[in-house]
């Protein structure tokens, strides 16, 4: 029970710095030690017109066994169109058993403010209320249904009956990120195969500059169209942790035949838990500037039915 605990532990850590990163001022920190978060989502962030805050409590049985507990927080949410996004939230939760779904959550609702905003109804006609007054007491958060069926175990076995492809694919540089004299840069390249992950390192590596960082932390996703799953690994390069995270973050953003490395040149001042931070930020901004991040639709229906996925027999241990 214990190893089970520290596991869900640490999934849910890496989970809460890739939401961090990907939603920055949205994402709300409620209380650290309970898990208790809430993003205010809007249907648009320069303008917003309709806005919701989503709390969330995440038990210690998440995401393995059990959903997320949480509360829908907004004056004009009520009746039927409330119930409609609780099932909403529940379906995704059952399709997307052991999963990681917040991200998916949080989309989903922002799908609905979009949709509610593009009709003729005018925004709501109520004063705009502190965030203290819209979250109401915990004994009020919602459960989703459990499902009966536990998780089945995922399948790794995967034959290598794929044709490689051994051309060098072309590499995209991040804009370097900055803190206390710390540099973080994110580098990209498409990738279909292992080898060509090797030949992605070994030419960043012929770069001195990056050859010298004190890290270069590095995750890659691979889809096999013929088996329907995933071939992925990671490495932290002695930076404890940090590939894991990354490679968590490409899951949540559903990313797929690519590889993402991130240099961290160290300056001398530790940065604690920010440096993950800047390590997710550089990883997800050259994703989204290179149009690697799919639509929330795609993410969920991907997820609820590639759940296989093959991890590298090389695989570091975290």
């Amino acid at each position: 029970m214990a190893e089970g605990d520290a596991g869900s532990d640490q999934r849910q850590n890496e989970e809460i710095e890739a939401m961090a990163a990907i939603y920055g001022e949205e994402w709300c920190v409620i209380d650290d030690c309970a898990k208790i978060f809430c993003i205010r989502i809007s249907d648009d962030i320069d303008d917003p017109k309709w806005t919701l805050c989503l709390q969330v409590m995440l038990p210690n049985e998440y995401p393995g066994t059990a959903p997320p507990i949480y509360q829908l927080n907004a004056p004009w949410l009520q009746g039927q169109e409330r119930a409609d996004l609780s099932n909403s939230l529940e379906e995704i939760y059952i399709q997307n058993i052991g999963e990681s779904i917040l991200y998916l959550w949080v989309e989903k609702i922002r799908d609905v403010l979009i949709q509610k905003s593009q009709m003729t109804e005018p925004g709501p006609d109520v004063k705009k209320k502190t965030e203290e007054e819209d979250i109401e007491c915990e004994d009020d958060l919602i459960l989703a249904c459990q499902p009966e069926n536990p998780v089945k175990a995922l399948d790794f076995d995967v034959s290598e009956n794929r044709t490689e492809i051994e051309e060098l694919p072309p590499i995209d540089h991040g804009i370097p990120i900055t803190d206390r004299r710390s540099t973080f840069q994110a580098h990209l390249a498409p990738v279909v195969c292992p080898k060509q992950v090797k030949m992605v390192l070994a030419k960043l590596y012929e770069n001195k500059k990056i050859a010298s960082a004190t890290h270069n932390i590095y995750a890659y996703r691979i889809y096999c169209e013929d088996k329907q799953t995933f071939l992925q690994d990671c490495e932290d390069d002695g930076e404890t942790a940090a590939g894991g995270r990354l490679l968590h973050l490409m899951e949540i953003l559903n990313v797929r035949n690519v590889m993402v490395v991130v240099s961290r040149w160290y300056g001398g001042i530790l940065l604690g838990p920010d440096r993950f931070k800047h390590i997710n930020n550089c990883a997800r901004n050259i994703l989204v500037e290179k149009n690697y991040t799919s639509s929330p639709e795609e993410s969920s229906k991907t997820l609820g039915k590639n759940k296989k996925v093959r991890k590298d027999k090389k695989r570091s241990e975290h």
